[in-house]
């Protein structure tokens, strides 16, 4: 197989993506994830960068042509290539189906579960500040949020929340169909109720056991992020990440909050009819408080951009708890079975040359969304895909030949 065919895959699995049946015969399941191989040093004792020319500029302009209210798989793309090998930024598709209007460079989405890289941002700062001890149980924190018993919770750690190894259950919501979602999306949901739902259930597992990626550990570390600051998470969130970095495109809505402020992409979620052909449902106004904390953020390219490279680089997240991000647990995944691969706010897999690059996705309907690379922010890659089928199991395709061109080597 090529190795560039082989990066691809490994790249899309890092950045969390399935890959569809359409790829799945091109090669051998990767294995599991293991420590990065050795990095050759240059002769002054450093690493060379993972990433020495630049973005393939051809290959990232054929991944989004075609793009737009004809295709089956998106309706625009926003995609920014980075760092220190160098810059590629296009656009394609149309803003609204219906109008036919270009896309804009710098319209704003949603960003999804790209949101809990943000929060756990937030909670490594009161860390290092030391508001908050990762190693304490949360419980020494929220008191009386996590009920003991026989059939209770043990003492779960700050930081087993951040890398999903809590062992809370999910809270239940309207259901997995986009038809029951579609119906409730205006519901307003308390974050509170959220999590008494959840505890309501007991544990899934002993804390520390396993590692089980869902949204109410972001849930409750936003209550966390509120009882230690004194404010609410919107106004720790701006001011401890959004106004010192200069995001003043992104944000969290209010709870009662419906719309996309200013101006954005139109989403759409591809809905089969009875015929059997489909008709795209606009699915831009939609209430995300049942996201919150977890998936709940809007932002631009542009932004997410400028926070990866800040992550990244350690101006958001002193060195010592920045590896934290940077650190998966030698625990196995909850549904697979597999070794972990994700950290806080981040998730890691290892190339087939040894290589560990850094990312999370957010998908909500009608928006796909990337941040990640490599750790030494040789490449970086931001993208915003307005996807016909966002919480699919199959990875798009333009996704795929997004990531595919950005991270060929």
């Amino acid at each position: 197989m090529k190795v560039r065919t082989r990066t691809l895959i490994a790249t899309a699995l890092v950045l969390g993506i399935a890959v569809g049946p359409a790829v799945a015969h091109a090669a051998p399941a990767p294995g599991p994830v293991t420590a990065p191989a050795a990095e050759p040093v240059t002769p002054d004792g450093t690493a060379p960068p993972v990433y020495t020319t630049p973005p393939d500029a051809a290959a990232l302009r054929k991944a989004i042509a075609g793009v737009g209210p004809d295709s089956r798989d998106a309706t625009a793309a926003l995609v920014r290539v980075g760092g220190a090998s160098g810059r590629w930024v296009g656009s394609s598709g149309v803003a609204d189906v219906r109008t036919g209007r270009k896309a804009l460079d710098g319209a704003r989405f949603r960003a999804g579960s790209v949101t809990k890289t943000f929060t756990a941002a937030v909670v490594l700062q009161l860390a290092a500040e030391g508001k908050v001890g990762l190693d304490e149980p949360v419980q020494q924190y929220l008191p009386g949020l996590l009920p003991a018993g026989p059939k209770g919770f043990e003492p779960i750690s700050v930081r087993q929340l951040l890398n999903y190894t809590s062992g809370i259950q999910p809270a239940e919501g309207p259901g997995d169909s986009f038809e029951a979602q579609y119906t409730h999306r205006f519901d307003v949901v308390d974050p509170h109720a959220l999590i008494a739902e959840a505890v309501a259930k007991g544990p899934e597992f002993r804390p520390g056991e396993k590692q089980h990626y869902l949204n109410i550990d972001y849930t409750i570390l936003g209550v966390l992020i509120e009882k230690l600051t004194g404010t609410t998470y919107e106004q720790a969130l701006s001011a401890r990440i959004l106004k010192p970095l200069g995001l003043h495109h992104t944000s969290v809505p209010s709870r009662r909050e419906n719309r996309i402020p200013g101006p954005h992409h139109h989403g759409y979620q591809a809905v089969q009819k009875p015929g059997g052909e489909t008709s795209l449902v606009d699915v831009t106004e939609w209430n995300s408080s049942s996201n919150w904390a977890a998936g709940d953020l809007i932002s631009t390219t542009a932004d997410l951009e400028k926070f990866t490279e800040a992550l990244f680089g350690g101006r958001v997240v002193p060195k010592a708890q920045l590896e934290e991000m940077f650190t998966v647990p030698a625990v196995s995944d909850f549904e697979s079975g597999e070794e972990a691969v994700q950290t806080a706010g981040l998730k890691r897999f290892v190339l087939p040359d040894g290589t560990a690059v850094y990312g999370k996705t957010g998908s909500r309907y009608g928006y796909s969304t990337v941040i990640g690379g490599a750790r030494d922010l040789s490449r970086t890659l931001v993208y915003s895909v307005n996807s016909t089928d966002a919480k699919g199991q199959d990875m798009n395709k333009v996704a795929y030949g997004i990531v595919a061109a950005a991270f060929a080597r």
